[in-house]
């Protein structure tokens, strides 16, 4: 079990505040949503801190919960739209290798015309981090299916950025 005084919570929240929103905003697009994500995961963190079970980093709980809310928001538009919208967005962890402000945006725009699933995929793998297995699991998908979609996004990817 978690124990979270008022103290410790506002240092949990001012610690990984910055990586949530950015994980949402990556995932959805949108400044708006992902500021409402991010407040729900830190609602959610204090609700459910008895089930943290303390097996791996607090860090790495509380952007499981992020990515996990993500998409089961993703998921529910998803069925009252008919589809899936996806939009990586500003990304300091993924352009850190750019040094041209151009480039940067480029690459930003090339992310955000992938298609959804692809692009969540590439998100999650190569700029969260996270494994294929753990990827499949949370999209609710095959590994062979995370794998191609990534394939595909890193391919349309150097396509658009070669243009």
């Amino acid at each position: 079990m978690l124990e979270l005084t008022k103290a410790r919570f506002d240092e949990l929240y001012r610690l990984h505040v910055n990586r949530v929103f950015a994980t949402c905003l990556r995932m959805t697009g949108d400044r708006t949503e992902a500021e409402e994500l991010t407040q729900d995961v830190f609602v959610h963190i204090w609700e459910k801190r008895r089930q943290y079970r303390d097996e791996g980093s607090l860090g790495g709980w509380v952007h499981r919960v992020a990515v996990n809310l993500v998409l089961n928001r993703l998921r529910s538009d998803r069925r009252r739209r008919g589809r899936l919208e996806v939009v990586a967005a500003e990304s300091s962890d993924a352009n850190s290798g750019l040094r041209r402000p151009e480039d940067r945006v480029a690459l930003e725009r090339a992310i955000a015309d992938l298609p959804e699933r692809a692009r969540a995929v590439l998100v999650l793998y190569d700029i969260d981090g996270y494994a294929q297995l753990e990827i499949a699991q949370m999209m609710q998908t095959s590994v062979g299916t995370v794998k191609a979609q990534l394939h595909r996004a890193r391919r349309l990817l150097r396509e658009r950025l070669d243009d």
